[in-house]
């Protein structure tokens, strides 16, 4: 889920950084420690806009350093269990397909996929279904269910979030209009 959210932080700006133009400096510093991040909170920062300074800096004994307090703008990613996700298949392996919705990827298990039995077709890079015949490739674009998360902080793309298809309203968007169709022919 993307939210846009205000926060007080402080950064670090080191003595080489203390130029005439303080403000950008601030800014460059600002995005450089927290933009594209995982922060303490589970929130992945996607964007930074609007850096302020707050009050004056200060400045640690034996360090040089200017510790300066910062508002700004930031639009956050936070993947939450059980959220609707709609995202593009960027890689098929043996075990399954790895999806990237928002900043992250997850994992879509090939027991998730579909309520059929899937094969791997590696020389074609597509898990297909045997009875159905429905397959899934890479930049198919799919809608899924957030089944489990576990993020990474040190390093965001590390992180392990498990996706499941097998439920009505989810799947690759051609099934979903597919059944659509299906179900107005039928009416």
């Amino acid at each position: 889920m993307y939210m846009l959210t205000e926060v007080e932080k402080v950064v670090r700006i080191p003595p080489a950084e203390l130029k005439e133009d303080i403000a950008s400096a601030i800014d460059e510093l600002t995005w450089y420690s927290y933009e594209g991040r995982l922060g303490d909170d589970k929130q992945f920062t996607v964007l930074i806009k609007n850096v302020r300074p707050v009050g004056p800096g200060r400045i640690v004994h034996g360090d040089g350093a200017v510790y300066q307090t910062v508002k700004f703008e930031q639009v956050v990613f936070k993947p939450r269990d059980n959220e609707i996700v709609e995202g593009k298949v960027v890689e098929i392996l043996k075990f399954g397909a790895f999806v990237r919705f928002g900043p992250l990827d997850g994992l879509l298990h090939v027991s998730q996929i579909m309520d059929d039995r899937v094969d791997i077709d590696e020389s074609n890079q597509r898990l297909v279904g045997k009875e159905s015949g429905r397959y899934l490739a890479v930049g198919d674009v799919v809608k899924a269910r957030i089944v489990s998360v576990d993020l990474n902080e040190k390093n965001p793309q590390d992180s392990k979030i498990g996706l499941t298809m097998r439920q009505p309203g989810l799947g690759k968007l051609e099934w979903l209009e597919e059944d659509r169709k299906k179900r107005k022919e039928a009416e």
